[in-house]
């Protein structure tokens, strides 16, 4: 319940504030969208980060995994709660906004492979950051909130004009299959979560193995 409520969370105002952008004419600006994911995400981790860790995104839930910080028997049902809460936040835009083309999916300006790149290095920093933030598989207290949510809203700064910033299959697949907006969706789905891995390597490197115990566990 906890990662159902916080992902529909963060794709209800993360996407709204796309669809708002564009039915107000600009309104909210790029820097606004970025600032509304960074912002709402670091809201859902002290809300929910001592449930559940606050993951909202697969990416993140495999990336804890992958460190050996997360039991592999909760791996399905996290990613299935997240999907389903995205889902959820994806349908009530829907009906609010029903003019609205694109609901917020992710879609590349350039090649796909540009996008896949830099997705695959927004996830990684995303992951490092918060591999080396957390306690275990939790994202809870002053410096992770701030920290990952921060992380967030910077990469949407900076990425988000190009590959969309979306660090997160979930947050790319609800409004995808809500707008029937799919053909770019393989790299939204693949590309966070080949960063989130190659991160748990790289924290393992920069730090003793205590910090990652062992990969697929």
């Amino acid at each position: 319940m906890a990662e159902s409520i916080g992902t529909f969370a963060l794709v209800f105002a993360g996407t709204g504030a796309i669809v708002i952008n564009d039915a107000s004419g600009g309104g909210i600006t790029h820097a606004g969208i970025a600032l509304t994911f960074g912002l709402i995400v670091l809201a859902m981790i002290y809300a929910v980060g001592d449930i559940s860790g606050a993951h909202l995104n697969p990416a993140v839930t495999c990336g804890f995994w992958a460190a050996g910080r997360f039991p592999i028997q909760q791996l399905v049902p996290y990613v299935l709660s997240q999907c389903l809460g995205a889902c959820a936040a994806s349908g009530v835009l829907k009906l609010l906004f029903p003019a609205h083309q694109t609901l917020g999916s992710t879609l590349p300006a350039g090649s796909g492979m540009q996008s896949f790149i830099l997705e695959c290095i927004l996830a990684f920093l995303l992951m490092f950051v918060i591999l080396n933030v957390s306690t275990g598989a939790k994202e809870k207290g002053i410096t992770a909130g701030i920290a990952v949510g921060a992380v967030i809203a910077l990469e949407a700064m900076f990425a988000g004009k190009i590959s969309g910033a979306s660090m997160n299959p979930a947050r790319s697949l609800a409004p995808a299959l809500i707008s029937g907006h799919l053909e770019h969706l393989w790299i939204y789905l693949t590309a966070p979560l080949l960063g989130a891995v190659i991160a748990v390597f790289a924290c393992r490197g920069c730090r003793e193995a205590t910090c990652c115990p062992m990969p697929f566990k």
